[in-house]
């Protein structure tokens, strides 16, 4: 598959230029411009690059910590964390993708998932970090 840098270095440019005012929640799954990456790292899905994420962390209110969200999950795979599955599907947070990123790559908020499921993923977090040591 080949990647489109190019298109989305023109999207970027408009990104960052956005205002960044963005209100935002640890919780909360938003739409975001990840766009273009390198290797296996995860690509915005749509025209405009954007994909779902989860916020982890609120560092400032301009940088936080998200997980990509998926819909493919491998069932053996320490690094792919199942958030739910119902009738509409499957909402996966893939753990070994989280990143640091901008507010101003927030486009919309979707939803906030609930308590349990939120400290679940970070426990599940905290202990492939505590794996490095």
């Amino acid at each position: 598959m080949r990647k489109q840098f190019d298109r989305w270095n023109t999207i970027k440019k408009k990104v960052h230029t956005r205002a960044d005012n963005v209100r935002f929640h640890e919780r909360e799954i938003w739409w975001c411009a990840l766009g273009a990456n390198v290797g296996s790292e995860q690509d915005g899905v749509t025209e405009k690059f954007e994909r779902p994420v989860l916020v982890v962390k609120n560092f400032n209110g301009h940088v936080l910590w998200a997980v990509p969200l998926t819909r493919t999950y491998r069932l053996y795979s320490p690094y792919y964390f199942l958030l739910e599955k119902d009738g509409k599907g499957m909402s996966v947070a893939v753990v070994s993708q989280l990143r640091l990123i901008s507010s101003k790559r927030l486009i919309r908020k979707i939803r906030t998932i609930n308590r349990a499921q939120f400290d679940e993923l970070v426990d599940w977090i905290k202990h492939l970090l505590r794996d490095l040591g």
